[in-house]
């Protein structure tokens, strides 16, 4: 029996509205959950215009309602974070532990812009009587939602759905590239391009893994107040106008005994500074791309010499069943913060605002919360 649940859905054309969708019951092996908490992103935003209605929602923690036949794992009244990045564990990828870019059900290597055909229950959700996607497979920005039961992992904490909803995508992605891709080793230095909701979670993974030296870099000074508090050790205020951050870059080398960091994080989403962690490390250092700039750009093939690594890692490298309850260990142990991480919460009727409080970056994170 279908369900009515209010939604955000977006129009394709860079608007959303906010209306009733209709949920129907799982499939064998699909779960409906009763979402709690979403965060919000920047990629929730870009979603806006992606040329087709869509529900709207890819971070997200609720509780599971209804579970499909073939279902074992989960029962009625299980706690949950929604992971979007669902992996069949069969494929080449998933077989070399790569889980995150699996080739059968990944929707940003396998289906394009948020949808993996044939991955979900498309029909299970409707809008004015006809089908509609939901974003990365999930569509968290609704009261209700029909989830493969591989895209759930179970939440064992008294943490807050608001801060179970963040680890969906910015903190994964944040302390994954640091723990996962780029393997930070414990004493070295670090430098963190933008310190928004993804590079405080950079900051954290890089204090949790260890590193001596962690060093935040960003043009408004009240986001580097926040970055000290989860664990940046210095701070730069950059001038707007330093073209790819050359001048930062050379502070950051005089702070560093004149080579330069050992691993640098460009965490901006600005394409121009897609080169910049390379001008920031030292002969032999790693530079990271996390923010996923998907634009073409130029690079002065100088700023790799010598012997530099440059890495474009997708979410962290996450393994949702290993990562995600590591993550919330390290909640548990009061060494991962989540709960500071939230500045703002919404009802689904403000998301308007959401959305302009993350675009003129006031918050760390903002997160939406539902009640059915």
């Amino acid at each position: 029996m279908s369900i009515q649940a209010k939604a955000a859905i977006a129009d394709g054309k860079g608007g959303f509205v906010i209306d009733i969708i209709e949920v129907g019951d799982p499939m064998p092996d699909e779960i409906l959950v009763k979402v709690k908490a979403t965060g919000l992103c920047h990629t929730d935003h870009d979603s806006l215009s992606w040329g087709k209605p869509i529900v709207l929602g890819h971070e997200g923690a609720g509780v599971v309602e209804k579970v499909g036949k073939e279902v074992r794992d989960f029962k009625i009244g299980d706690k949950v974070i929604l992971n979007w990045a669902t992996p069949c564990l069969q494929c080449f990828q998933c077989q070399e532990g790569n889980q995150h870019i699996c080739e059968q059900n990944s929707p940003v290597t396998a289906g394009g812009n948020g949808y993996t055909p044939g991955h979900a229950h498309l029909e299970g959700t409707k809008w004015k009587g006809e089908t509609i996607e939901r974003s990365f497979n999930l569509g968290t920005l609704s009261e209700y939602t029909l989830v493969k039961a591989s895209a759930c992992i179970k939440l064992e904490s008294e943490m807050p759905f608001s801060s179970a909803s963040v680890i969906s995508c910015g903190v994964m992605t944040g302390y994954g590239s640091v723990v996962n891709s780029a393997k930070l080793q414990a004493g070295s230095s670090a430098v963190v391009l933008g310190t928004g909701g993804v590079g405080l979670n950079v900051i954290q993974g890089a204090r949790i893994a260890g590193a001596a030296m962690i060093i935040a870099v960003d043009i408004n000074p009240d986001r580097l107040e926040m970055a000290t508090r989860f664990g940046a050790t210095h701070t730069l205020l950059a001038d707007p106008n330093d073209k790819g951050l050359l001048n930062t870059a050379r502070e950051v080398k005089e702070m560093t005994n004149g080579r330069g960091a050992d691993y640098a994080f460009e965490c901006t989403a600005i394409p121009a500074l897609g080169a910049a962690p390379l001008a920031m490390i030292r002969n032999a250092g790693t530079a990271v791309q996390v923010s996923g700039i998907e634009e073409e750009i130029t690079i002065d093939m100088r700023l790799f010499e010598w012997d530099k690594i440059y890495i474009n890692p997708l979410y962290g490298k996450c393994r949702p069943q290993i990562d995600f309850p590591k993550l919330v260990s390290l909640y548990n142990k009061g060494t991962l913060m989540l709960d500071e991480m939230i500045t703002n919460t919404y009802p689904l009727e403000e998301l308007q605002l959401a959305l302009e409080d993350m675009l003129a970056g006031k918050n760390a994170k903002g997160v939406i919360l539902l009640e059915a």
